[in-house]
């Protein structure tokens, strides 16, 4: 009879390892399952992370190419204001230049005048700035000058500082 309980006890053990292997190995299996579908479930997280991000460059390389062709259409239409005021400034100066000569001649007419009327005296200054001096203290101011004013009318010398034709 011992031999019989033994072997009882060594099948209850053997049942109870049986089962407790079982119960592991679906312990383990359920514990498989679980990180299969938490693995799964990172994955399509990281899938739609990839697709956002991808999504958002290409939203930003749009918002670029947009930007880069309304700074190319600025680009142009600054280039062409500027031949447009370079050529405006060329005409300017052209005219000064024109405007220059004939002051100057203005003002050598009239430093003849004035030296005629007021006897002999030096030659014509040939420098404009002493030809605008010359002139002015002469006949009174630039703006009597450019506008035909004269002295020998006994008109006052307009205040230069009062009345600021240039």
């Amino acid at each position: 009879m011992s031999s019989g309980t033994t072997s009882w006890s060594s099948l209850g053990t053997q049942s109870s390892r049986s089962e407790d292997d079982l119960d592991l190995q679906a312990q383990m299996e359920r514990r498989r399952k679980r990180r299969k579908e938490s693995n799964r479930e990172s994955a399509r997280r990281s899938r739609l992370r990839k697709q956002q991000h991808l999504d958002d460059l290409t939203s930003q390389v749009n918002q670029l190419k947009d930007q880069k062709q309304q700074l190319s259409m600025a680009l142009s239409m600054t280039s062409q204001n500027l031949v447009a005021v370079q050529a405006q400034n060329s005409v300017l100066q052209t005219q000064k230049m024109e405007l220059d000569n004939r002051l100057g001649a203005l003002t050598e007419i009239l430093w003849y005048i004035n030296s005629s009327s007021t006897g002999p005296s030096s030659a014509a200054p040939t420098n404009p700035a002493m030809v605008m001096s010359s002139s002015i203290t002469t006949s009174g101011s630039a703006c009597d000058v450019l506008m035909g004013a004269s002295t020998w009318n006994n008109q006052l010398p307009i205040d230069l500082y009062q009345y600021q034709c240039f």
